[in-house]
């Protein structure tokens, strides 16, 4: 072939095939082929600094302050010094690009630490020891035992009989089990020869990279013959050797190339649902941003024109200006230059730092801390805390997600004889009695120490010699693809691939018949105590087709067995009709059991966690690949279930038909009214409205649950089935979908997602799990034992799934509950500063003349108010963790949003209005015709403007200190520090010496200390505030009697708490000095506070009243009754 013809066509039109030949790398490198290096890091020292500025600036907001910022620098329209606004723009851009460069240090780091391992590679006949960045396509490769695969290689020849290598591909796929791999003949035949592999000049074509992990197609070309390439063949990057001493690769793929790095494509980046409502409200202010520049704009165009003319002589137009119209259109832009703090570039960056540091809350949390692993909780995205608070729905892996995926053999039913602890009907979950004693093995030396049974009856029936059951163990010790480690005599351990069957070799292990070891040809079983070879014909192994293994053996007595072992339903239909009396006892026993003799516990405080999160309105769908009988009784188990249930539906169709068939009779029997072409719903769809819309929550007439199998939910989701599946499902308190496929996880989560327009979270452990994670709203990986791919995959990754009560209804809530106090008291403090200018523009000749002082604008949102309102984000709790999780219905509000949205906007805009409205008048009546006591008038700009802000910043104080519900040392310092540290800056920008050495800049000199001792200034900030905060005192007071919600109803109960405990307090002021008596009392309050806990607002404050009746401070343990 032509190389240099090749190459330039693969330039052109990419990689269509890939060619090489072995241990030739002048020959590959004519194509370009990437070298094993890896980079995630986006920037290097150079192009950090414009990459970061260019993706800076993508974001609406700062193109929005550059955009600004140039306008200021235009001298005609500047109504304010550049530095108001480049301040702020650098603070921003500053640490986000500090942030920036913190990640991206850490990525090369990484990517630095897996560039630098080291790999032995053939060169020039000898084995070399060298980095995996520097290895080539067509190197030969050596690999040994334990060790990670350092790029995508075509296996040559191993260690194990018929070249063998056993891997493990957890970091791929997540499955922890071990996989087999195997050289094709006419390779492993060179061993370990280097000399044989150094000749070795085979030439492969194959196909171009790709993230197919379970797919590949090439040929080898060797000695002039071609040999089939497949999957079998192919060893990824990223997999672990196992059990294998040494083997050696070709490399045919390497760095970006390789099938691992192929895969790890940029996930989507979820936004919050207040992001959303964010960049809508922020597109409203602009709108009306534009519309009041644009009234005052005409207001100005009016004043010039019918009075302007009498000011001509001392203010007279500049050369420019022309008309009345040219300077309105100037003026315009000048009022949308002071105007933009409605949109304040300093709200974007609190927002990250609220959600970094709830994040850090989460990562800190002990009680979600898991000490057998040594692992925490951890955020591994900062942008969905508040997103914790509002989800709905819940969808659930089962295995290693709600159970431990630690199996354990229970029970069995052997030749029609059961075996084990029979549970009862009705608790078919119920566990072993602490009081039984265990079998004792110690007559096996070889048995597994951790292993326990229960039931006597078997181990006498093995030691007894009953065949039947000698031949079950048997069975279970040949059949399976167990590998055995004796790395210390007498010491086995099983690497199975899956846990069920470790659990089944490791029961025949423990009742005499123990797995020793096994080659490509032969499986070693030690029966008895007696050592025994069997030569292994052929496997069989499970897939999902078959469902089923079976394996083929000759015994030391020249006998052919065949073992069969797989799921019930599959068997049952191959058995002779002559078992049939057997097939019925068993059948009976496996009824009675409800499952099969593998167990898979529950993780601890699951049952508790799902009857938490029902009672906050969240639903939970399991969604599994397990079958459904094992799926329903874990259902039961975890109370997504209950035996009060009305009724639960099965859904098992095999076509469109029947399938929908069943759904509306199910959603019939929970809302008849719903087939009618009346029903509210029906009558909304049937106007045909384009997707996606919202199908509204119908209230079922009692408590339902759903079981659907994969194969029917196969034809749910085509068509209109979806709708009609999404209904009933939605109407159920509890859903069961068994059978699936990873992408039909995905299909239903999109489902919700689609039609419902609720917060969904997903939460599995496996990598068949990752599909629903990426998908959901949210999604939270376990980390189980199925590996790492779900936890690297999710936005939040715990270690036991009874931590997302504490995820969702302490941090999700308080983050939610922090984000909507902040959102609407920054766009209050932020409209009440702004819209001062308004008013002042009736009395300014709408001239675009600032109210305050040119500094205090540059400093208001970046140091005066960013503290106290931070403190508030980051440290308030309407309610403890305690009452959080002791009343979940305290969780709903976020579920509905109700707490910030468009109607609390308005609302937010309208008090600024009100605010701003008072902060101008008030003031200005203070000041007007007014005079000190020396007779000299004080109703100048400068000391007018210091009134006004300093009235501002009094007002948005006490505003805050009325939103704050949890008050600590910290928010006391960030409140009123921030209100103190005002008055000192004041002073010193407002000095004598700083005003005479840069008159230009700071213009303001001695108005400070002449004006904040006269007494009218202080009494106008007195009012001023008062002014301001009734309407905010009684609004909250009136809300909870003719606007309550469900939390509010809480509230009545307290009162009716407090009432109750009226003697308490008239015992307390009679006893106040007894101390003995006064602990009486306090105990008493303590027990009624614990008996009917009231999580509202005042709660905390009552109970610490109760608890300080008398001067004193309340001590340690009287304060526990908060």
């Amino acid at each position: 072939m032509c190389v240099s013809k090749k190459e330039s066509e693969d330039k052109q039109n990419g990689e269509r095939e890939r060619y090489l030949q072995a241990n030739n790398r002048e020959f590959n490198s004519l194509f370009g082929y990437p070298d094993n290096s890896i980079k995630t890091a986006k920037y290097s020292a150079l192009t950090f600094l414009p990459m970061n500025l260019f993706e800076q600036f993508q974001r609406l907001a700062n193109a929005y302050f550059l955009f600004l910022l140039l306008l200021q620098l235009i001298p005609q329209i500047s109504s304010l010094a550049w530095y108001t606004t480049v301040v702020p723009l650098m603070v921003v851009l500053s640490i986000t690009a500090v942030k920036d460069a913190i990640d991206d240090v850490k990525r090369h780091q990484n990517d630095n630490q897996v560039n630098n391992r080291s790999v032995l590679v053939l060169m020039n006949g000898r084995i070399v020891t060298d980095k995996w960045m520097n290895v080539q396509v067509g190197d030969i490769i050596k690999l040994e035992n334990n060790q990670i695969v350092t790029a995508d290689i075509l296996l040559l020849s191993s260690s194990e009989p018929y070249s063998l290598t056993y891997i493990e591909t957890a970091e791929l796929d997540g499955e922890t089990n071990l996989k087999v791999k195997q050289a094709i003949s006419v390779t492993s035949e060179m061993e370990d020869n280097l000399k044989l592999l150094s000749a070795f000049d085979g030439e492969v074509r194959c196909e171009s990279p790709n993230n197919k992990l379970d797919r590949f197609t090439g040929i080898l070309m060797y000695k002039g013959k071609n040999y089939i390439l497949n999957h079998d063949r192919l060893i990824l990057r990223g997999c672990v050797i196992r059990n294998t001493d040494w083997c050696y690769g070709l490399v045919i793929f390497t760095g970006p190339d390789t099938k691992v790095m192929q895969n790890s494509g940029k996930s989507t980046f979820k936004r919050t649902h207040i992001d959303h409502l964010m960049n809508v409200l922020v597109l409203w202010i602009f709108l009306f941003l534009g519309s009041m520049c644009f009234l005052l704009a005409v207001g100005h165009y009016i004043w010039e024109n019918n009075q302007g003319y009498y000011f001509q002589d001392y203010l007279p137009w500049e050369d420019y200006v022309s008309s009345s119209a040219f300077s309105a259109a100037l003026i315009f832009w000048s009022y949308f230059i002071i105007l933009n703090t409605m949109v304040p570039i300093s709200l974007y960056v609190s927002v990250e730092i609220i959600r970094l540091g709830n994040s850090f809350y989460i990562n800190w949390d002990q009680k979600m801390f898991y000490e057998p692993k040594n692992t925490p909780a951890r955020a591994r995205t900062t942008t969905l805390n508040e997103e914790l608070g509002q989800v709905k729905y819940v969808f659930s892996d089962k295995t290693g997600t709600l159970t431990q995926n630690i199996m354990i053999f229970n029970k069995c039913s052997i030749n029609g004889t059961f075996y084990g602890d029979v549970c009862d009907k009705s608790a078919p979950w119920s566990k072993v009695s602490k009081k039984r004693e265990k079998v004792d093995f110690s007559y096996n030396n070889l048995a597994d120490p951790e292993f326990s049974f229960y039931d006597k009856t078997l181990a006498e029936a093995v030691k007894r010699g009953d065949h039947w059951v000698h031949l079950f163990f048997l069975s279970l010790s040949l059949c399976h693809t167990v590998i055995s480690e004796e790395k210390v005599e007498g010491e086995l351990v099983y690497q199975a691939q899956s846990p069920d069957e470790g659990a089944l070799v490791t029961a025949a292990r423990n009742f005499g018949f123990v797995f020793r070891s096994r080659t490509s040809e032969t499986i070693v079983v030690v029966e008895m105590g007696k050592t025994r070879i069997y030569q292994l014909l052929a496997i069989l192994d499970f897939n999902n087709v078959r469902k089923r293994m079976s394996v083929i053996v000759r015994t030391p007595e020249n006998r052919i067995l065949l073992f069969c072992k797989g799921a019930d339903t599959i068997l049952c239909q191959l058995l002779h009709p002559s078992c049939g009396s057997l097939k019925d006892i068993t059948m009976d026993h496996l009824d009675l059991l409800g499952a099969t003799a593998i167990e898979d516990k529950l993780q601890d405080g699951v049952p508790e966690t799902i009857l938490t999160l029902n009672k906050a309105k969240i639903k939970i769908w399991v969604l599994t690949g397990d079958k459904q009988e094992t799926a329903v009784n874990i259902a039961y188990a975890c109370n997504i279930f209950e035996d009060e249930m009305d009724e639960i539906f099965i859904v098992k169709g095999n076509d469109d038909e029947t399938v929908g068939g069943e759904l509306r009779s199910a959603r019939e029997k929970m809302k008849p009214d719903s087939l009618l072409e009346s029903d509210p719903v029906n009558s909304y769809l049937a106007t045909k409205p384009q997707p996606p819309f919202k199908i509204p929550e119908e209230a079922p007439s009692g408590s339902y649950g759903l079981i659907i199998t994969g194969c029917s939910l196969a034809h749910a989701l085509e068509g209109n089935l979806e709708l009609e599946l999404l209904r009933t499902a939605c109407m159920c308190k509890g859903v069961i979908c068994c059978r699936m496929t990873p992408l039909q996880k995905a299909q239903v989560v999109e489902l919700v997602k689609k039609y419902k327009r609720a917060v969904t979270l997903a939460i599995g452990d496996g990598a068949n799990d990752v599909s629903m994670i990426k998908v959901a709203h949210i999604g939270v990986g376990i980390s189980g034992q199925e590996g790492m791919q779900a936890m690297l995959s999710s936005d939040y990754a715990l270690s036991q799934f009874r931590y997302l009560q504490r995820l969702l209804l302490v941090h999700g809530r308080w983050s939610y509950n922090r984000m909507c106090k902040f959102l609407s008291y920054f766009f209050y403090k932020n409209f009440t500063f702004t819209l001062v200018h308004v008013w002042y523009a009736f009395y300014s000749g709408f001239s675009a003349q600032t109210v305050y002082d040119t500094w205090f604008i540059t400093f208001y949102n970046l140091v005066y108010t960013s503290l106290p309102v931070l403190g508030l984000s980051l440290f308030d709790q309407d309610v403890n963790e305690t009452w959080s999780l002791r009343f979940p219905e305290l969780y709903e509000p976020g579920q509905h949003n109700l707490y910030f949205n468009k109607k609390e906007f308005v609302k937010c805009l309208l008090h600024g209005i009100y605010s701003s409205f008072v902060l101008y008048f008030i003031p200005m009546g203070t000041v007007f015709n007014s005079e000190r006591k020396d007779g000299k008038e004080i109703s100048d700009y400068q000391s007018f403007s210091l009134l006004v802000q300093t009235s501002l910043l009094c007002v948005v104080t006490m505003q805050i200190t009325l939103e704050t519900t949890y008050w600590t040392m910290i928010s006391h310092v960030f409140t009123w520090g921030s209100l103190g540290f005002y008055f000192c800056i004041l002073f010193f920008l407002y000095s004598d010496g700083l005003c005479l050495l840069f008159p230009d800049v700071f213009q303001f000199l001695g108005v400070a200390r002449n004006t904040l001792n006269l007494p009218q200034m202080w009494l106008c900030v007195v009012l001023s505030i008062i002014l301001c905060m009734l309407p905010v005192v009684g609004y909250q007071f009136l809300k909870p009697l003719f606007w309550p919600v469900s939390v509010d109803q809480d509230s009545s109960r307290f009162c009716r708490l407090l009432f109750s405990l009226k003697s308490d307090f008239e015992e307390i002021s009679h006893v106040q000095g007894q101390r003995r008596s006064h602990s009486k009392t306090v105990g008493g309050v303590k027990s009624h506070l614990e008996s009917n806990p009231m999580p509202t607002r005042d709660t905390q404050r009552a109970a610490t009243y109760l608890c300080a009746p008398g001067p004193r401070a309340p001590t340690e343990a009287e304060s526990d009754c908060v």
